[in-house]
């Protein structure tokens, strides 16, 4: 090649390189551009719909799209030690960002279906995620070649057929022109319907250029409309029912007032008519549990006696965002007829015996408290017992499950993240009352063993992003051996939780269901003061561990101000009685046995 030759490809390579520099999104700056590669379209979406991390593991069919999230100085790609993890993650991180979406990004095969359990999740429980995959170019999926990563038969849509049982919306993104459309409809179908949706992005498609303008326009994520005639009807029948009761209504309210943005709503009904007001398991800091007219945790039978009876002697409830599945209802013991129901959904309405589809609780809350103000004067004479658990004096100094989660109780703030994992931890904060404006998050209806490690990940982030307190994570010793890896994520990136590791040898929940002292229930007891400094930490500078025995030792701990800072990541082991548990575990253990006859008949 001559010189010139030589000079002139230099020149060329040079001007794509700045063309490529100047295409860089940068806020609102690439908006004004003609042109933009669809991978920068994708990633402006999600930072105009305030996401500010991106979770996953980098792969092959992956990595020239992270060149944008990286190049982005509005969004952070996070890097996590495995795609279940970051499925985990991303899913805290919608849960404690109220209002915007968790974001998890694999690569084909290997990556998303490592990450599916995680979006499977997400999906039970309605948390909106994205689930981006990097898959093989255009022309290797119509060729459909041997690669790495496939199942060696030419199924190239294998994983995006199994990815349709657990999202609401997906895209293939194999047409540039329809790429920016079908980015839009995917992410609005997240946002709006709080589910987890699927994009494969090819390699070639990432790099193809599009018109910028549609980023000018921003996604459309309100509600559908309520019908107007059908929205009044609904309004005038719960209004009758409200009178029949004379007043005694009870306000119950659900995981999906959370996941459907209607906390604002829920207050506004709740203190403008004053009626008492009830949470579900899922449903805990939906309402503020320092509010005068809050009574507590209806679980059906494994309900505190005096709350069962407040709610189930009720002549109306008015249900918001309910999801009875058997953990939040005390084993479907509900003893609330239907004909003393009125349920309030993001897409529906019942009224005791009749459905009314597409009237949704959104539009349809406020009208509804407008309605209902008039009855407070009446409403606010029904007496509310205060909810409270106070710490038990026992005899001895054996950290027990009665004792310690009222005295957890007394460390934590306001703003606080309480994380809880399924089971023993998820049971033991039922009960106490927790401070406002503090954030509770557990997977009560999903229940994947391990998830709050990965979820206090994404949790920690998005109290960043709100200005919240500190992040507290409580979990076995059996569940954080399945994804303790993430504790060195937060290590990089400086988080600073505060974790208690429940000590008791074992899986306590499984034991109460059954198989008591069954070897299959043990698992290896790891040097857990240890674990922070392995994976990263050091320990007395950017981590600190502590392993606590007693009550005294725990309660100094607690009381010490330093480590209630949360300076540095923290790590507590709190040894406890292998066959301890809290009240409503035992409670809900046995109905759970009972259902599952694990009694062999012979």
């Amino acid at each position: 090649m001559s010189s010139k030759a030589v000079a002139s490809l230099q020149a060329e390579v040079n001007r794509l390189r700045h063309e490529l520099q100047t295409l860089k999104v940068e806020g609102e700056s690439t908006v004004a551009g003609e042109t933009m590669f669809v991978g920068q379209y994708l990633v402006e979406r999600l930072v105009q719909l305030g996401v500010t991390k991106m979770f996953g593991v980098p792969g092959d069919f992956n990595l020239g799209f992270l060149d944008f999230v990286e190049d982005h100085p509005k969004i952070d790609w996070v890097g996590d030690c495995n795609e279940l993890n970051a499925a985990y993650a991303a899913d805290g991180y919608a849960r404690v960002n109220e209002g915007k979406i968790g974001v998890v990004t694999t690569t084909f095969g290997v990556g998303e279906l490592s990450a599916m359990n995680g979006i499977a999740g997400a999906f039970s429980e309605h948390v909106p995620v994205l689930h981006l995959v990097g898959v093989p170019s255009t022309s290797q999926q119509k060729e459909k070649p041997m690669l790495h990563h496939t199942l060696g038969d030419g199924r190239y849509d294998a994983y995006y057929k199994a990815s349709q049982q657990f999202t609401i919306a997906q895209a293939v993104l194999n047409n540039k022109d329809t790429a920016p459309a079908e980015i839009d409809r995917v992410l609005t179908e997240c946002v709006v319907m709080a589910r987890p949706v699927y994009l494969m992005l090819p390699t070639d498609i990432a790099y193809e250029r599009i018109p910028a303008r549609r980023l000018k326009t921003p996604l459309n994520i309100e509600p559908p409309a309520n019908d107007e005639e059908v929205e009044q009807f609904v309004l005038d029948e719960i209004v009758k029912l409200v009178e029949e009761a004379q007043n005694d209504v009870i306000i119950l309210v659900d995981a999906c007032a959370i996941r459907h943005g209607v906390k604002k709503e829920v207050e506004e009904l709740y203190k403008r008519t004053g009626f008492p007001v009830y949470s579900a398991p899922m449903g805990k800091t939906a309402v503020s549990e320092s509010y005068e007219r809050y009574g507590g945790i209806y679980v059906g039978s494994v309900s505190n006696p005096v709350i069962k009876e407040k709610v189930e002697s009720a002549k109306l409830i008015l249900s918001v965002g309910a999801l009875k599945s058997d953990f939040n209802t005390g084993n479907f013991t509900y003893h609330i007829p239907t004909q003393r129901t009125i349920e309030l959904h993001s897409d529906h309405t019942r009224v005791q015996f009749a459905g009314f589809p597409g009237i949704g609780m959104k539009r349809l809350l406020p009208k509804l408290t407008s309605r209902l103000q008039p009855f407070k004067e009446d409403a606010v004479q029904f007496d509310v017992p205060k909810f409270q658990l106070p710490v038990p004096q026992e005899d001895n100094n054996v950290i027990s499950h009665a004792w310690l989660w009222p005295r957890v109780g007394q460390f934590f703030k306001s703003k606080d993240i309480i994380v809880a994992e399924t089971g023993t931890s998820s049971f033991g904060v039922l009960d106490i009352p927790l401070p406002p404006d503090s954030i509770f998050v557990s997977q009560i209806l999903w229940g994947s063993i391990g998830w709050t490690v990965g979820a206090t990940l994404g949790a920690a982030f998005g109290g960043l992003d709100r200005g919240l307190g500190r992040t507290i994570l409580f979990v076995g010793d059996g569940s954080i051996q399945l994804t303790v890896q993430e504790l060195s994520v937060m290590l990089r990136w400086g988080l600073k939780p505060i974790i208690f590791v429940l000590n008791n040898s074992g899986y306590t929940i499984e034991r109460y269901l059954h198989g008591m002292t069954r070897k299959y229930n043990d698992i290896s007891n790891w040097k857990w003061t240890k674990l922070l400094d392995t994976l990263g930490g050091e320990e007395g500078k950017t981590c600190k561990s502590y392993t606590v025995r007693t009550k005294q030792e725990l309660s100094d701990l607690l009381d010490d101000a330093t480590f209630a800072r949360a300076d540095v990541i923290q790590l507590v082991e709190l040894v406890m009685p292998k066959e301890d548990a809290p009240r409503a575990l035992k409670v809900q253990a046995e109905l759970s046995g009972k259902t599952n006859r694990y009694v062999a008949e012979f």
